[in-house]
């Protein structure tokens, strides 16, 4: 709220795009009521709530399976999902667990990346005791290696750009997948705060 004032303020509005606006978001929202978004189904890694995968499925693609380990997260999927099956420990998704799906989508976990943290990023042995978190980018860079999606899409904290963004693409190009990133501002989608967010599209 702004001082003296009881109207509320929002310090951060998504600035208007009229090419974004009218070009590519009715072109979205149509391939979704026709369900033309080329039958793409995911697999959703990390998944958390299932805040990326509703983004997608609004979008018009179809979760086929999520893996999520914190009990919490998994009665939210179940109560959106219900049959959706969830996975527990991404360290347990093989080419043979789980059904083939055309794109893997995930944020994996921020807390070795995030600037509120050590910094000790993502490019270390996993079997050390401490900071072992955003080095499960390995196990999902393991998934993609072993399925072989078409399309990958991972999310991470901006902070990525300089603990470890140059590790990820490079992991992936290893394997075979050239990739896209932006940095996305939660304002640039209409919410009253910025949430900078890294997305790759690989």
């Amino acid at each position: 709220y702004n001082q003296g004032s009881h109207k509320p303020h929002r310090m951060w509005s998504r600035q208007p795009t009229p090419y974004y606006d009218s070009c590519v978001m009715p072109r979205i929202r149509n391939r979704a009521k026709q369900g033309d978004t080329m039958g793409l189904t995911v697999g959703s890694l990390f998944s958390g709530i299932g805040g990326l995968d509703l983004g997608l499925e609004w979008a018009g693609f179809e979760t086929k399976w999520f893996c999520e380990i914190e009990e919490f997260p998994q009665k939210v999927l179940k109560q959106h999902w219900p049959e959706v099956p969830i996975y527990n420990d991404v360290r347990e998704i093989t080419a043979d667990t789980v059904i083939p799906v055309d794109v893997i989508a995930g944020g994996f976990p921020c807390q070795d990346i995030s600037w509120a943290g050590i910094g000790r990023g993502i490019d270390y042995d996993l079997s050390e005791q401490e900071g072992t978190r955003s080095g499960l980018w390995w196990e999902m860079w393991r998934v993609i290696r072993d399925l072989r999606p078409r399309y990958v899409i991972a999310e991470n904290v901006p902070a990525l750009t300089h603990r470890g963004l140059d590790i990820v693409l490079g992991s992936l190009a290893q394997i075979g997948y050239d990739a896209e990133w932006q940095t996305i501002s939660a304002a640039s989608v209409g919410a009253p705060h910025i949430r900078e967010r890294v997305f790759i599209v690989a």
